[in-house]
């Protein structure tokens, strides 16, 4: 007797259902069952090239079972590679791929396609013929829509996927109004760019032209949100679209932006400015239904993917601040070019981000406005894997591959997106495949590079008019409803043209407003007075009993232990050190009501073992953060060890202080060099957006910096990079000496009403220095010093006059006790921008007998801050310079080479004939 003769007699529809868990997960089913089936995948692929199955293998199965399997696999083809076969690209035939989704590639012929297979009950179509279900299958999966997700290790989240997609066969379902609005709002879209382009022949514009669908896919999605009671979106995006994007989505006045085409000075005095398609705008939309939405885009350079970082931090900071029980109320969306995508590392780093606890943000829908070319560089020479969106695959998250030219198809895609990033709080990618219909920009000639792709784009109609000639064929428009669209948005654009070139200037709109109100802007004169950073000693004393006293119920190392209880005795003892001023600073401030915000690599117990702000109880890693039981009222304390990302977590923290001016936000560097990898944000944002957007952000940069023979990646904080980026009032650079100025440095950062990036070149080897202390009363009544006089000279003894900044001066300290030199004055400038000017000039006159001034610093000539001294301070230019020699690499891989140098340079500045720096 056949052995599997028992098959006959069960449900094959049972047998479909198991098999396809055993697809999914084998571990889940009966080890039997199991082994029947891994036994059957072995028969399986031993057909013939022609489907014939091997001799002897998989014959003892009743065929009609056999072929309930083939079809699950068939099934399971399609939701594995169907997005390989899909109608998706309006203008270029796509690759071919192998093997393809031919019925006999998986065992069938066409004499099965009249027979009926219960394998359909998987579908939800029920039992069907293998005719139907291959048409089931083609509509979901190899339409207009691509879908991959199979990858996903979430049983639950595959189903909720397979269910979606299963309603109208992943086929757009909307009514005759929804889709004439549809059709509005392309018309929106392509109406704007023809407008701009004959009004404005060859200025850029970065036109959408190719991907106009974007317009009612983003207004959808902003309409539906509403009902999952979404409360602001926060976008970005490069400059592909962005001017459609900003008047017919977010309700930028096209006479707002006709006036910056038409190159006008801005009212604003103490503003530069930038080109029209980087600037941000923040507005409030009611939707069909009456609710309030709040709609941010953030401002961009042209730093490809830039922004996407900065969108994150500015959504969870609103969600910390208004919306801490339920954070998915700020959708955050970013819009990405498809070369950028592909090529950009940053994008890998905030895909990272997306489940962190420190800086998840409840799912980001990203677009990919899929032009098929960077810039002049076709698709196959910009990257590697299949796909621009394969990053996605990353963080397992779902990707939707949409033809442009399908309206409805778009829209329905974003619908899908909304609802997945709402139901499971994770990261979607829509890839909306397209065109461009000009060059990078308008002025370029595209047929250079792809000669071939723009014949035929020139003959493509847009998608409006596709989709106006589909809706016709419905019965839904008719030709005089089209043209009375056209010209009602043309009519009204003409009108703000009129209106716009009737003013002289262009007013730019400040990004969040809001959140700004209480807060001015300031010039370098204001940034110099002095800020009340006081704080009474008796609060003090009760904020170090609390960070001093871990919970007596649980146990912890005993080193840690010592370490805590130390900071009462240092209070005690009236000696703070370095890690008390920054507990003592955030406890003040979370006292007064503040929040605080520290990220970056190893934040939480600090590269340097000196922070320990958060403890781990020893035998179940249970935290503990001191700073968050200082009282019932207090501000809220985050701080986060990051992922080993510099750029990216610079961007999202800089995001989280533009839309929280009344949290300190910190990043600190594991190293100070290590910024080196955020350049892009100091260039682009830190040093410039004020000027370019009228941005202010308190974002402070702790940077540890000093050379202790660590070798040439952990001595120099670069400071001379930070130092060529200042001008005008545009940041704070400081390098404190004592923890009692360190202490009010950061105080003043947020008690000030304004707010500028502020750079902190921060000890290593002072953490623990016996002098580096403060007393209390220094914290308690004291404030920030710009520049430190030495106490203990007697000016019209002194001869050698020696400006010194940051951890040297300890080391010509103890030089100078070494050589009892009383003649000798040791002045810290604590503060390097702006430099305060007035305080250096005070002091030379002070000490008028000293024949020689001296620059004294560790790092080589060409670094440190030798050269901004000469830029900002006239006086420095006859300073004799004791420093390095110059050097390519910042210092000696050599401890004893280090020590060398670095003793010569103090020999030179007690003794001016060592002058052996050349």
């Amino acid at each position: 007797m056949d052995k599997y003769s028992f098959l006959n007699a069960a449900h094959t529809a049972y047998f479909a259902d198991l098999y396809e868990q055993y697809l999914e997960n084998p571990d889940s089913i009966e080890p039997s069952w199991r082994a029947f089936f891994q036994g059957y995948d072995f028969g399986s692929e031993n057909y013939g090239m022609n489907g014939e199955i091997v001799e002897g293998v998989s014959t003892q199965v009743p065929e009609h079972v056999q072929k309930e399997f083939q079809v699950v696999k068939l099934i399971d083809g399609y939701r594995t590679r169907g997005h390989l076969f899909t109608k998706t690209n309006p203008v270029r035939a796509r690759r071919k791929y192998a093997p393809t989704l031919e019925i006999e590639n998986f065992g069938l012929s066409q004499a099965d396609m009249d027979s009926v297979f219960s394998a359909g009950e998987i579908l939800g179509i029920g039992s069907q013929t293998l005719r139907q279900i291959v048409n089931h299958l083609e509509n979901i999966y190899c339409d207009s829509i691509g879908i991959e997700y199979m990858y996903i290790r979430k049983p639950e989240e595959i189903q909720w996927i397979q269910n979606k997609l299963n309603i109208n066969d992943n086929q757009p379902k909307f009514s005759a109004d929804e889709k004439r609005h549809i059709l509005k709002k392309l018309n929106e879209a392509v109406s704007f760019e023809t407008f701009l382009h004959t009004k404005y022949v060859g200025q850029k514009r970065f036109s959408l032209e190719g991907g106009e669908s974007l317009i009612p896919a983003l207004d959808t999605l902003i309409e539906k949100a509403s009902e999952y009671d979404v409360k602001e979106f926060v976008m970005g995006m490069a400059h592909r679209g962005r001017l459609s994007t900003l008047t017919n989505i977010f309700g930028k006045s096209a006479k707002d932006i006709f006036s910056e085409f038409d190159g006008k000075d801005y009212e604003q005095e103490v503003f530069d400015g930038d080109v029209k398609y980087h600037l941000g705008w923040t507005s409030d939309r009611t939707t069909d239904s009456g609710k309030k939405i709040n709609l941010n885009i953030a401002p961009n350079p042209s730093h490809l993917e830039t922004v996407g970082a900065v969108v994150e931090g500015i959504t969870r900071a609103k969600q910390d601040d208004k919306y801490p029980e339920n954070p998915s109320q700020v959708l955050p969306i970013v819009v990405h070019g498809d070369a950028a995508i592909a090529g950009q590392g940053l994008v890998y780093e905030v895909v990272q981000m997306a489940q962190l606890e420190g800086y998840k943000t409840n799912g980001t829908i990203h677009i990919v406005v899929n032009n098929q070319i960077g810039f002049t560089t076709n698709y196959l020479d910009a990257r590697s894997s299949t796909y621009c969106t394969d990053v996605g695959k990353v963080t397992l998250s779902p990707v939707l591959h949409v033809n442009a030219d399908d309206a409805e198809a778009v829209v329905h895609a974003m619908l899908f997106a909304l609802d997945f990033r709402m139901t499971f709080k994770r990261d979607v990618f829509i890839d909306l495949l397209g065109y461009r219909k000009y060059g990078h920009n308008e002025g370029d000639e595209p047929r250079f590079t792809q000669p071939l792709l723009y014949k035929a784009i020139a003959k493509h109609k847009n998608p409006r008019d596709i989709y106006a000639e589909k809706l016709k064929a419905e019965g839904i428009v008719d030709d005089a409803f089209v043209k009375k669209l056209e010209e009602d948005y043309k009519a009204s654009l003409e009108e703000k043209l009129e209106d716009s070139r009737k003013e002289d200037k262009t007013v730019i709109t400040p990004f969040m407003e809001n959140e700004w109100v209480n807060y001015t802007t300031v010039e370098e004169d204001k940034m110099m007075k002095p800020v009340d950073t006081t704080y009474s000693k008796e609060g003090l004393s009760k904020i170090t009993d609390v960070i001093s006293t871990l919970p007596s119920d649980k146990k912890f190392i005993r080193k840690i232990s010592r370490l805590v209880e130390s900071r009462k005795t240092m209070f005690d003892e009236d000696k703070l050190d370095w890690a008390m001023a920054e507990h003592l600073a955030y406890g003040t401030l979370l006292e007064e009501g503040y929040d605080v915000r520290i990220s970056g690599q190893d934040v939480e117990r600090g590269t340097f073992s000196h922070r320990h702000a958060v403890v781990k109880v020893e035998d179940s890693e249970e935290e503990v953060v001191l700073l968050n039981q200082i009282s019932d009222s207090q501000g809220r304390f985050f701080i986060y060890n990051s992922l080993l990302s510099e750029y990216g977590v610079v961007g999202f923290d800089y995001g989280y202080a533009m839309a929280s001016p009344k949290t300190l936000t910190i990043w600190e560097a594991q190293f100070g060099d290590f910024s080196n990898g955020a350049q892009i944000m100091l260039d682009q944002y830190i040093s410039a957006a004020e000027d370019k957007w009228k941005l202010q952000n308190g974002l402070v940069m702790l940077l540890p910096h000093g050379y202790e023979g660590q070798g040439a990646e952990h001595s120099s904080a670069r400071m001379e990079r930070y130092l060529q980026l200042c001008a005008k009032d545009n940041m704070f650079v400081a390098d404190c000496t004592t923890p009692a100025n360190m202490y009010h440095l950061l105080r003043k950062q947020v008690k000030a009403n304004f707010r500028k990036p502020l750079i902190v070149f921060t000890p290593k080897s002072l953490l623990r220095h016996p002098l580096v202390v403060s007393t209390v009363d220094e914290f308690a009544n004291g404030s920030f010093q710009m520049l430190i006089d030495d106490a203990s000279a007697k000016a019209d003894k002194i001869k050698s006059l020696v400006f010194v900044t940051g951890k040297f001066y300890y080391d010509l300290l103890e030089e100078r006790e070494k050589l009892e030199r009383k003649d000798v004055a040791l002045v810290r400038i604590e503060q390097l921008f702006p430099l305060p000017t007035d305080d250096i000039i005070a002091v030379l006159k002070k000490y008028k007998n000293a024949d020689d001034v001296v620059w004294a610093q560790e790092e080589p000539r060409n670094m440190g801050a030798y050269s901004h001294m000469l830029m900002h301070l006239d006086e420095a230019k006859s300073f004799r310079a004791a420093t390095r020699r110059p050097y390519g690499a910042p210092a000696a891989g050599s401890s004893v080479r280090s020590k060398k140098r670095h003793q010569e340079v103090i020999d030179f500045v007690f003794d001016k004939s060592k002058n052996n720096q050349y």
